[in-house]
C-alpha cells in the first residue's frame, strides 16, 4: 500500500471551508464520498461536536473506512448509497436539514490502486470498473456491445478525447476478432490508433479513453446532476457544501449549480426584490480553487483537483 493513496486532497482547505458550519454542538456533516474514510476521520478530529454520515457506494471501501471509523462510535454512521440516494438516506436517519456536505468526486485512490478492478491503464486487469460491482454493466461489457456512434460520443463527451473516432474504429474492428476483457490489450490498441503527435502531450494515452469509460459504466455524471442540487436542498441555512472535483465536466456542473443558486432570479426592473428570487447561495470560493504547487508534488492525484464551496443563506421559497 502506498502511502500516497492515504493523502486526501486538499484536506486543509475543505475542513476551512466547511468550520463556520461545523463548530456549533449537535451539526450533521455528509461526507458523499467516503472512500478511504480519510476526509471522515478529519471531519470527526477536528468537529468533536459534529455527526457524520458518510455514504459509499463499494462496499469494499464501507468495510475498510468503517475499520478506521471504529473508534468515534456513534458519531459516524456509514451508508451503503450512491450520492444522488442523499435524500433517502437522510429521511430514514430522520435528520431534515444538515450543516455541512463533502464531495470528493476522484475515483477512490483504493479503486485505482486495486489491480483487479480494472481502473488503472499502468497494469493489466479485467475491464470491469463498476463502484459497485453487485450492479449494473462492466466496461467490458460497454466495449462490446455499445453502437460505434455511441462509444464515439462518450469518449468525446466523457473523456474529452480528440481521437475519438479513431479509437472507436480500432476498437470495432478489433471486438469482432475477439470481445475486449482486460485492459492491456485496450491500452496497446490506443496506443497504436493514435497519431505520433497525439501520443507526445499528456501523460498516458489511455487516460481520456478509461475515464470516459469509468463515467459511463458508473452513471457518474448523471448522478451528480441529481446529487448536487439534492445536497444544497439538504443545507439548513448558514450550511456549507464543498465540492472536490478532478475534470472540467464535473467541475463545469458543479459550477452551473452554484451560479443558479447564487443568482437573483427576478424579473428586471423591479424596484424591491421579493425573498423568493433572491440568491439562495452564497459562493465562498472565487472560481475554482486550485491546490498548491507543494501539494501536487506530495501527492500527483492531487493534480487536477478543482474546489469549489458555497454556503446555503435562504430557504427555498415555492
Amino acid at each position: 500500500m502506498s502511502q500516497s493513496r492515504h493523502v486526501p486532497v486538499m484536506l486543509q482547505r475543505c475542513l476551512d471551508l466547511l468550520a463556520p458550519a461545523l463548530e456549533r454542538p449537535g451539526a450533521v456533516v455528509v461526507d458523499c464520498t467516503l472512500g478511504l474514510g480519510g476526509h471522515s476521520e478529519a471531519l470527526l478530529q477536528q468537529f468533536p461536536e459534529a455527526r457524520l454520515v458518510a455514504l459509499d457506494r463499494d462496499k469494499e471501501a464501507l468495510r475498510l473506512s468503517g475499520e478506521r471509523l471504529a473508534p468515534y462510535g456513534e458519531r459516524a454512521t456509514l451508508v451503503h448509497a450512491v450520492y444522488d440516494e442523499l435524500p433517502d438516506v437522510l429521511e430514514r436517519l430522520g435528520i431534515a436539514r444538515v450543516q455541512g456536505v463533502l464531495f470528493d468526486l476522484g475515483v477512490s485512490s483504493m479503486q485505482l490502486d486495486e489491480a483487479d478492478r480494472g481502473f488503472a491503464y499502468a497494469q493489466d486487469a479485467p475491464l470491469d470498473m463498476r463502484m459497485d460491482q453487485t450492479t449494473g454493466v462492466s466496461a467490458a461489457e460497454v466495449l462490446n456491445t455499445y453502437p460505434a456512434g455511441e462509444l464515439v460520443r462518450i469518449l468525446r463527451a466523457y473523456g474529452e478525447e480528440k481521437q475519438a473516432k479513431r479509437i472507436v474504429g480500432a476498437i470495432v474492428r478489433e471486438r469482432e476478432k475477439e470481445p475486449f476483457s482486460n485492459s492491456a490489450r485496450l491500452v496497446e490498441l490506443i496506443r497504436d490508433a493514435l497519431p505520433q503527435a497525439a501520443k507526445r502531450t499528456g501523460g498516458n494515452p489511455a487516460k481520456r479513453t478509461f475515464q470516459a469509460l469509468r463515467i459511463e459504466v458508473n452513471g457518474e455524471l448523471s448522478v451528480l446532476e441529481r446529487a448536487i442540487p439534492a445536497a444544497v436542498e439538504a443545507l439548513a441555512v448558514g450550511g456549507r457544501i464543498a465540492v472536490l472535483s478532478y475534470h472540467s465536466l464535473e467541475d463545469r456542473l458543479v459550477k452551473q449549480v452554484f451560479a443558479a443558486g447564487a443568482a437573483n432570479t427576478a424579473p428586471p426592473g423591479l424596484p424591491v426584490v421579493p425573498e423568493q428570487y433572491q440568491p439562495r447561495l452564497k459562493l465562498l470560493t472565487r472560481g475554482a480553487e486550485l491546490p498548491t504547487e507543494e501539494e501536487v508534488a506530495e501527492n500527483r492525484r492531487a493534480a487536477p483537483a478543482r474546489l469549489r464551496g458555497a454556503e446555503r443563506i435562504r430557504e427555498s421559497i415555492e
